[in-house]
């Protein structure tokens, strides 16, 4: 299914985002889906919570904003908008 290959790609760049940044975790995620994306946010939610399970990303908390706009330039895309990340501390 071409919606869950959009959201494992979108969680395997959660994953490289966090181990770049040495994260223990994501707390939360932002996401920006485009009007002609296919996706509602509640049909966003549930792909993603199934890929998700076992990694980096799972349990983190999503913010979900849907476009309505279908001339967007963006409007088939779906979009990392941001990332919460709990990173450890380090000593100076």
């Amino acid at each position: 299914m071409h919606e869950t290959g959009i959201v494992r790609d979108l969680v395997r760049h959660l994953e490289t985002l966090a181990g770049d940044a040495n994260a223990k975790a994501i707390s939360r995620v932002d996401v920006w889906l485009g009007a002609l994306s296919q996706f509602s946010p509640e049909h966003f939610r549930e792909h993603y919570v199934d890929e998700a399970k076992g990694t980096i990303a799972e349990g983190a908390e999503l913010d979900i904003v849907a476009s309505d706009d279908a001339t967007d330039p963006n409007a088939l895309h779906v979009m990392i908008r941001g990332a919460t990340m709990e990173v450890p501390e380090t000593e100076d």
